[in-house]
């Protein structure tokens, strides 16, 4: 066994500044990307006033505004992996931290709620086609996330999902909330589960979508309700978690994974890892406890297995920026499901500090644990090729000794 790490990001972003995503967008479309640029720009600073407080954030920003560029400038990205000693990387498009996001709302947030099915459609296949152009870079390294605006359109989802296999792309994220839409227990999304389960292409929520409108107003970003709504931040923070968890309820008790058990699906940056055996422990109470539930009729009979099953087969954590307290809960939550993600280049992420953090966070921990949670669950459960990242973690990677 090497005493270099290959340590596996399964939290990164990336994407180009808005602008600058024209040539990816079809030609019909750039007349209306002229117009929506703009506002869209103007609507992202005023959400990141809500979101960051811009003192703080332009103090972290100044002394790295270069390194920042490695969102989407290949050099400078090698150079953050390199400085992180990471081997691998998954890579989500982006929001309001750099203002790198994909047009007409199909970035990180991928909501339904004021958006126009087509010109989101045309923003996310712009992002998924310059996507494609930096993984190929180093398709060993980099796995791309494709964004999927399935509450459209299932069948050109279905297609979508072949079109990123076919260049390269075999991970999707889809919205985490869907609105007015038909849920994920609904049996319409089934073309879509099987598509994924058969060209192994894995499913990730992530975290930040929520009804904004009910913390922060009717008129968010627009108009700063704050004064009227005290500790509507505060709410937020705090509900944020369960609407990355409720895409999974939903899909457990609808029996996805009962009729699909092969298809992989990541929730990412809930940070509450500590949430996940409550909830779980929810789930299966409602599935074993027969006599309290008795009333409602028949409602798991479908199922073949508890939910906490369906949980430990199908499903994944990227963990990213996990604090140690989460992790001396691993074994509640699953060793083998959590994945470390440094968030890059968000100001919560580890970088530009992810070697200090690497020693605070893992010293006197497990190595077998460790080398699992920071690179080894994510080589298996992605596919990776283990014997090409050992080569690249040996230049690069940490030494096991941050163990001891």
């Amino acid at each position: 066994m090497s005493d270099r790490l290959i340590v596996v990001s399964t939290d990164c972003h990336a994407g180009l500044p808005i602008a600058d995503y024209k040539p990816y967008v079809e030609a019909r479309y750039h007349a209306m990307l002229d117009m929506a640029v703009p506002v869209q720009l103007e609507m992202m600073e005023k959400a990141s006033r809500s979101f960051l407080i811009h003192e703080i954030n332009e103090a972290w920003r100044a002394p790295i505004r270069q390194q920042l560029t490695g969102a989407w400038d290949y050099g400078e990205r090698l150079n953050m992996l390199a400085g992180d000693g990471i081997a691998a990387e998954v890579l989500f498009p982006d929001g309001i931290t750099e203002f790198n996001t994909p047009p007409f709302g199909a970035g990180l947030g991928l909501s339904p709620r004021d958006a126009v099915p087509e010109l989101q459609w045309a923003g996310a296949m712009a992002h998924n086609r310059w996507l494609a152009e930096f993984c190929a870079n180093d398709p060993v390294r980099h796995l791309g996330v494709a964004s999927i605006p399935l509450l459209w359109d299932v069948q050109q989802a279905v297609e979508a999902v072949r079109w990123c296999v076919d260049n390269g792309l075999r991970a999707v994220m889809i919205p985490t909330l869907w609105g007015e839409h038909p849920p994920y227990h609904h049996t319409r999304y089934d073309p879509f589960w099987e598509v994924c389960e058969d060209l192994g292409v894995i499913v990730h929520f992530h975290s930040g979508p929520a009804p904004h409108p009910e913390y922060l107003g009717q008129n968010w970003p627009v108009e700063d309700s704050s004064e009227q709504l005290p500790g509507a931040m505060g709410v937020y923070v705090s509900e944020v978690m369960w609407w990355l968890y409720r895409p999974l309820t939903f899909m457990i008790w609808g029996g996805v994974f009962e009729r699909y058990p092969k298809l992989k699906v990541v929730i990412v940056e809930g940070g509450t890892m500590f949430m996940l055996p409550p909830w779980l422990r929810l789930l299966d109470h409602n599935y074993r406890d027969v006599q309290f539930s008795a009333k409602l009729g028949d409602f798991r009979s479908h199922l073949s297995m508890a939910p906490s099953e369906y949980y430990r087969r199908n499903i994944a954590i990227g963990a990213s920026c996990v604090p140690r307290a989460d992790l001396e809960l691993r074994t509640a939550i699953g060793t083998d499901q959590i994945m470390w993600g440094s968030d890059y280049p968000h100001p919560e992420g580890t970088w530009p500090n992810t070697a200090e953090y690497f020693k605070t966070t893992f010293s006197d921990f497990p190595e077998a644990d460790g080398r699992k949670i920071l690179g080894d669950n994510a080589v298996r459960f992605y596919g990776l090729d283990r014997a090409k990242l050992q080569v690249v973690a040996n230049r690069i990677g940490p030494d096991a000794a941050m163990f001891a």
